[in-house]
Protein backbone atom coordinates (compact mmCIF):
# COMPACT_ATOMS: atom_id res chain seq x y z
CA UNK A 1 0.00 0.00 0.00
CA UNK A 2 0.83 3.85 -0.43
CA UNK A 3 1.62 5.35 2.64
CA UNK A 4 3.19 9.09 4.00
CA UNK A 5 6.31 8.66 6.20
CA UNK A 6 9.06 10.77 7.72
CA UNK A 7 12.00 9.25 8.83
CA UNK A 8 13.47 12.24 10.79
CA UNK A 9 12.01 15.52 12.07
CA UNK A 10 11.60 18.65 9.89
CA UNK A 11 9.71 20.52 7.60
CA UNK A 12 7.36 18.92 5.27
CA UNK A 13 10.34 17.90 2.83
CA UNK A 14 10.70 15.03 5.52
CA UNK A 15 7.69 13.43 4.10
CA UNK A 16 7.94 10.34 1.40
CA UNK A 17 5.66 8.52 -0.50
CA UNK A 18 6.32 5.49 -0.01
CA UNK A 19 5.25 1.43 -0.30
CA UNK A 20 4.22 0.28 3.20
CA UNK A 21 3.13 -3.04 4.51
CA UNK A 22 -1.13 -3.42 4.78
CA UNK A 23 -1.57 -3.58 8.51
CA UNK A 24 -2.87 -6.52 10.10
CA UNK A 25 -5.49 -5.69 12.69
CA UNK A 26 -5.17 -6.18 16.32
CA UNK A 27 -7.97 -8.01 18.24
CA UNK A 28 -9.87 -4.96 18.93
CA UNK A 29 -9.01 -3.31 15.36
CA UNK A 30 -10.61 -2.93 12.67
CA UNK A 31 -8.71 -2.67 9.27
CA UNK A 32 -10.29 0.35 7.57
CA UNK A 33 -9.64 1.72 3.67
CA UNK A 34 -8.77 4.82 3.85
CA UNK A 35 -10.97 7.30 1.28
CA UNK A 36 -10.09 11.03 2.85
CA UNK A 37 -7.75 12.09 5.74
CA UNK A 38 -7.28 15.77 7.01
CA UNK A 39 -4.53 18.02 8.20
CA UNK A 40 -3.98 18.99 11.73
CA UNK A 41 -1.67 20.73 13.46
CA UNK A 42 -0.89 17.52 15.52
CA UNK A 43 0.17 16.36 12.80
CA UNK A 44 2.79 19.45 12.35
CA UNK A 45 3.98 18.96 15.46
CA UNK A 46 4.65 14.84 14.89
CA UNK A 47 6.59 16.13 11.91
CA UNK A 48 8.71 18.44 12.98
CA UNK A 49 8.97 16.91 16.30
CA UNK A 50 8.08 20.57 17.84
CA UNK A 51 7.93 21.41 20.68
CA UNK A 52 11.23 19.58 21.54
CA UNK A 53 10.01 18.17 24.61
CA UNK A 54 7.64 15.73 23.01
CA UNK A 55 10.42 13.78 21.76
CA UNK A 56 10.26 11.90 25.18
CA UNK A 57 7.39 10.32 23.80
CA UNK A 58 7.84 10.69 19.98
CA UNK A 59 11.82 9.56 20.11
CA UNK A 60 14.61 11.57 20.99
CA UNK A 61 16.97 11.65 17.26
CA UNK A 62 14.53 10.51 15.42
CA UNK A 63 10.19 9.18 15.10
CA UNK A 64 10.26 5.88 17.00
CA UNK A 65 6.88 5.46 14.49
CA UNK A 66 7.38 6.73 10.91
CA UNK A 67 3.90 7.14 10.01
CA UNK A 68 1.65 10.05 10.39
CA UNK A 69 -2.45 10.80 10.26
CA UNK A 70 -4.77 11.07 12.72
CA UNK A 71 -8.36 11.49 11.06
CA UNK A 72 -9.75 9.46 8.63
CA UNK A 73 -12.76 8.43 6.76
CA UNK A 74 -13.34 4.76 5.05
CA UNK A 75 -14.66 1.36 4.40
CA UNK A 76 -14.05 -1.47 7.22
CA UNK A 77 -11.89 -3.87 5.03
CA UNK A 78 -11.31 -6.29 7.92
CA UNK A 79 -12.12 -6.93 11.74
CA UNK A 80 -10.41 -8.05 14.65
CA UNK A 81 -12.09 -11.53 16.30
CA UNK A 82 -13.19 -9.26 19.56
CA UNK A 83 -15.14 -6.67 17.15
CA UNK A 84 -18.56 -7.61 16.76
CA UNK A 85 -20.30 -4.38 16.38
CA UNK A 86 -18.60 -3.16 12.82
CA UNK A 87 -18.31 -5.56 10.06
CA UNK A 88 -16.54 -5.41 6.68
CA UNK A 89 -17.91 -3.16 4.22
CA UNK A 90 -18.78 -0.35 7.04
CA UNK A 91 -18.20 3.51 6.51
CA UNK A 92 -16.72 5.02 9.18
CA UNK A 93 -15.00 7.43 10.33
CA UNK A 94 -12.96 8.69 13.14
CA UNK A 95 -9.15 9.22 14.85
CA UNK A 96 -5.81 7.24 15.21
CA UNK A 97 -2.73 8.22 16.99
CA UNK A 98 -0.88 7.99 13.68
CA UNK A 99 -0.95 5.91 10.24
CA UNK A 100 -4.03 7.60 8.19
CA UNK A 101 -1.88 9.22 5.14
CA UNK A 102 -2.07 5.03 4.43
CA UNK A 103 -4.12 3.11 1.96
CA UNK A 104 -4.66 1.34 4.70
CA UNK A 105 -5.08 2.02 8.51
CA UNK A 106 -5.81 -0.59 11.63
CA UNK A 107 -8.07 1.27 14.22
CA UNK A 108 -9.60 0.22 17.81
CA UNK A 109 -12.82 0.00 17.47
CA UNK A 110 -13.66 2.68 19.99
CA UNK A 111 -12.14 5.72 18.25
CA UNK A 112 -14.27 5.02 15.44
CA UNK A 113 -18.40 5.57 14.71
CA UNK A 114 -20.60 5.43 11.26
CA UNK A 115 -19.88 7.69 8.92
CA UNK A 116 -22.72 10.03 9.08
CA UNK A 117 -25.33 9.94 6.38
CA UNK A 118 -24.71 12.15 3.26
CA UNK A 119 -21.68 13.22 3.77
CA UNK A 120 -19.35 12.23 1.40
CA UNK A 121 -15.81 10.60 2.62
CA UNK A 122 -13.90 14.08 2.08
CA UNK A 123 -16.29 16.02 4.63
CA UNK A 124 -16.14 13.25 7.12
CA UNK A 125 -12.75 13.31 7.17
CA UNK A 126 -12.77 16.87 8.12
CA UNK A 127 -14.35 16.35 11.44
CA UNK A 128 -12.76 13.76 13.88
CA UNK A 129 -10.08 15.45 15.88
CA UNK A 130 -11.05 19.21 15.71
CA UNK A 131 -14.44 18.43 16.06
CA UNK A 132 -14.12 16.78 19.10
CA UNK A 133 -11.77 18.81 20.47
CA UNK A 134 -14.61 21.74 20.00
CA UNK A 135 -17.18 19.68 21.83
CA UNK A 136 -14.73 18.39 24.53
CA UNK A 137 -13.50 21.97 25.15
CA UNK A 138 -17.23 23.94 25.08
CA UNK A 139 -19.49 21.14 26.61
CA UNK A 140 -16.84 19.40 29.47
CA UNK A 141 -14.34 22.02 30.36
CA UNK A 142 -16.70 25.59 29.33
CA UNK A 143 -19.77 23.70 30.61
CA UNK A 144 -21.55 26.25 28.39
CA UNK A 145 -25.42 26.69 28.54
CA UNK A 146 -28.17 28.48 27.08
CA UNK A 147 -27.67 32.28 27.29
CA UNK A 148 -23.72 32.07 27.61
CA UNK A 149 -21.75 34.70 25.85
CA UNK A 150 -18.90 33.05 24.25
CA UNK A 151 -15.84 33.99 22.48
CA UNK A 152 -13.98 31.66 20.04
CA UNK A 153 -10.57 33.57 19.46
CA UNK A 154 -9.26 31.69 15.91
CA UNK A 155 -13.00 31.16 14.92
CA UNK A 156 -11.91 30.50 10.83
CA UNK A 157 -9.12 27.40 12.23
CA UNK A 158 -10.64 23.55 11.68
CA UNK A 159 -10.99 23.60 15.16
CA UNK A 160 -12.52 27.00 15.68
CA UNK A 161 -15.27 26.66 12.39
CA UNK A 162 -16.39 24.12 14.55
CA UNK A 163 -16.66 25.58 18.01
CA UNK A 164 -18.58 28.08 16.57
CA UNK A 165 -21.34 26.20 15.64
CA UNK A 166 -21.31 23.84 18.45
CA UNK A 167 -21.34 26.90 20.94
CA UNK A 168 -24.48 28.12 18.69
CA UNK A 169 -25.97 24.48 19.29
CA UNK A 170 -25.70 24.86 22.76
CA UNK A 171 -27.54 28.21 23.28
CA UNK A 172 -24.53 30.42 23.53
CA UNK A 173 -23.98 33.94 21.98
CA UNK A 174 -21.49 33.46 19.87
CA UNK A 175 -18.44 36.05 19.12
CA UNK A 176 -15.59 34.77 16.94
CA UNK A 177 -12.40 36.24 16.67
CA UNK A 178 -10.25 36.09 12.77
CA UNK A 179 -8.84 38.08 9.98
CA UNK A 180 -10.80 40.20 7.52
CA UNK A 181 -10.71 37.67 5.19
CA UNK A 182 -12.69 35.31 7.37
CA UNK A 183 -15.19 37.22 8.76
CA UNK A 184 -18.27 36.97 6.28
CA UNK A 185 -17.52 33.20 6.78
CA UNK A 186 -17.22 32.94 10.68
CA UNK A 187 -20.70 35.06 10.39
CA UNK A 188 -22.16 32.25 8.03
CA UNK A 189 -21.26 29.63 11.08
CA UNK A 190 -23.57 31.33 13.68
CA UNK A 191 -21.13 33.52 15.27
CA UNK A 192 -23.55 36.88 16.56
CA UNK A 193 -20.52 39.29 16.69
CA UNK A 194 -16.79 38.98 14.66
CA UNK A 195 -14.18 40.70 15.94
CA UNK A 196 -11.53 41.41 13.28
CA UNK A 197 -8.43 41.22 14.43
CA UNK A 198 -6.54 42.76 12.26
CA UNK A 199 -8.73 45.59 13.24
CA UNK A 200 -9.92 45.90 16.85
CA UNK A 201 -8.23 44.05 19.99
CA UNK A 202 -10.97 41.55 21.38
CA UNK A 203 -9.67 42.03 25.04
CA UNK A 204 -10.04 45.55 25.49
CA UNK A 205 -13.58 45.55 24.15
CA UNK A 206 -16.56 46.08 26.35
CA UNK A 207 -18.50 42.68 26.33
CA UNK A 208 -18.13 40.32 28.73
CA UNK A 209 -17.53 36.48 28.17
CA UNK A 210 -18.44 33.11 30.16
CA UNK A 211 -15.91 31.24 28.33
CA UNK A 212 -13.05 31.71 25.92
CA UNK A 213 -11.98 29.54 23.97
CA UNK A 214 -8.28 30.50 22.95
CA UNK A 215 -6.94 28.76 20.12
CA UNK A 216 -4.48 30.96 18.45
CA UNK A 217 -2.23 32.18 22.03
CA UNK A 218 -2.14 35.66 20.61
CA UNK A 219 -2.73 37.50 23.83
CA UNK A 220 -1.49 36.93 27.38
CA UNK A 221 -4.13 35.04 29.52
CA UNK A 222 -3.84 38.13 31.79
CA UNK A 223 -5.55 40.14 28.95
CA UNK A 224 -8.15 37.86 28.18
CA UNK A 225 -9.08 37.65 32.11
CA UNK A 226 -10.01 41.37 31.78
CA UNK A 227 -13.29 40.34 29.23
CA UNK A 228 -14.28 37.31 31.38
CA UNK A 229 -17.24 37.65 33.12
CA UNK A 230 -17.04 36.91 36.65
CA UNK A 231 -16.65 32.80 37.52
CA UNK A 232 -16.16 32.65 33.72
CA UNK A 233 -13.60 30.38 31.91
CA UNK A 234 -10.71 30.46 29.94
CA UNK A 235 -9.50 27.32 28.09
CA UNK A 236 -6.35 28.00 26.30
CA UNK A 237 -5.93 25.10 23.29
CA UNK A 238 -2.60 26.27 21.22
CA UNK A 239 0.80 24.83 20.39
CA UNK A 240 2.79 28.46 20.40
CA UNK A 241 5.36 26.67 17.68
CA UNK A 242 7.76 29.49 18.37
CA UNK A 243 8.39 28.42 21.64
CA UNK A 244 10.46 25.37 19.95
CA UNK A 245 11.70 23.86 23.29
CA UNK A 246 8.77 23.45 25.39
CA UNK A 247 5.97 24.98 23.32
CA UNK A 248 2.79 26.46 25.36
CA UNK A 249 3.85 24.65 28.58
CA UNK A 250 5.37 27.44 30.61
CA UNK A 251 2.77 29.61 29.77
CA UNK A 252 -0.11 26.87 30.69
CA UNK A 253 1.83 25.69 33.68
CA UNK A 254 1.65 29.49 35.08
CA UNK A 255 -2.20 29.70 34.20
CA UNK A 256 -2.76 26.40 36.10
CA UNK A 257 -0.88 27.54 38.97
CA UNK A 258 -2.68 31.34 39.26
CA UNK A 259 -6.07 29.63 38.48
CA UNK A 260 -7.15 28.94 42.37
CA UNK A 261 -6.07 32.19 43.26
CA UNK A 262 -8.36 33.91 40.88
CA UNK A 263 -12.20 34.67 40.50
CA UNK A 264 -11.53 32.94 36.92
CA UNK A 265 -11.32 29.09 35.95
CA UNK A 266 -8.47 29.05 33.69
CA UNK A 267 -7.89 25.25 32.23
CA UNK A 268 -6.29 23.64 29.31
CA UNK A 269 -6.67 20.06 28.04
CA UNK A 270 -5.96 17.23 25.83
CA UNK A 271 -8.99 15.96 23.67
CA UNK A 272 -9.81 12.27 24.06
CA UNK A 273 -10.85 10.54 21.08
CA UNK A 274 -14.48 7.94 21.52
CA UNK A 275 -17.11 6.72 20.02
CA UNK A 276 -20.05 8.30 22.16
CA UNK A 277 -18.28 12.16 20.18
CA UNK A 278 -18.47 10.89 16.93
CA UNK A 279 -21.52 9.57 17.22
CA UNK A 280 -23.41 12.76 18.70
CA UNK A 281 -21.22 14.66 15.69
CA UNK A 282 -22.61 12.43 13.03
CA UNK A 283 -25.90 13.31 14.64
CA UNK A 284 -25.52 17.22 14.27
CA UNK A 285 -24.03 16.42 11.01
CA UNK A 286 -26.61 14.98 9.72
CA UNK A 287 -29.42 17.21 10.44
CA UNK A 288 -27.09 20.19 9.22
CA UNK A 289 -26.86 21.97 12.30
CA UNK A 290 -22.66 21.10 12.06
CA UNK A 291 -21.34 21.74 9.08
CA UNK A 292 -17.62 20.74 8.11
CA UNK A 293 -16.11 23.55 6.42
CA UNK A 294 -13.43 22.26 4.10
CA UNK A 295 -10.46 25.12 2.67
CA UNK A 296 -9.04 22.41 0.02
CA UNK A 297 -8.49 19.06 -0.94
CA UNK A 298 -5.12 17.60 -2.31
CA UNK A 299 -3.78 13.88 -3.01
CA UNK A 300 -1.80 11.88 -0.61
CA UNK A 301 1.40 13.04 -2.96
CA UNK A 302 0.93 16.81 -2.24
CA UNK A 303 0.85 16.03 1.10
CA UNK A 304 3.69 18.61 1.81
CA UNK A 305 2.17 21.08 0.53
CA UNK A 306 -0.83 20.93 2.49
CA UNK A 307 0.97 20.81 5.52
CA UNK A 308 2.85 24.38 4.64
CA UNK A 309 -0.41 26.13 4.07
CA UNK A 310 -1.85 24.35 6.94
CA UNK A 311 1.69 25.31 9.43
CA UNK A 312 1.36 29.16 7.85
CA UNK A 313 -1.92 29.67 9.72
CA UNK A 314 -4.03 30.66 6.08
CA UNK A 315 -6.43 27.50 6.22
CA UNK A 316 -9.97 27.93 6.65
CA UNK A 317 -11.49 25.35 8.60
CA UNK A 318 -9.39 22.06 7.08
CA UNK A 319 -7.89 20.81 4.44
CA UNK A 320 -8.10 17.45 3.43
CA UNK A 321 -6.04 14.51 1.89
CA UNK A 322 -8.12 12.03 -0.14
CA UNK A 323 -6.63 8.53 -0.63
Amino acid sequence: MQAIVRREYGSAQVLELTDADRPVPEDDQVLVRVRASSVNPYDWHAMTGLPQFMRLMTGLRRPKVAALGADLAGVVEEVGPAVHDLRPGDEVFGEVEEGAFAEYVGAAADVVAPKPAGLTFEQAAAVPMAGVTALQALRDHGRVRPGHAVLVNGASGGVGTFAVQLARHLGAEVTGVCSTRNVELVRSLGAAEVVDYTRDDFTRGGPRYDVILDLIGNRSTRECRRVLAPKGVYIASFGQPEHRVLGPLGRLAGMLVVSPFVGHTLTTFVSKPNRPDLVLLADLLERDEVTPVIDRTVALGDLADAMAHVAAGHARGKVVVTI
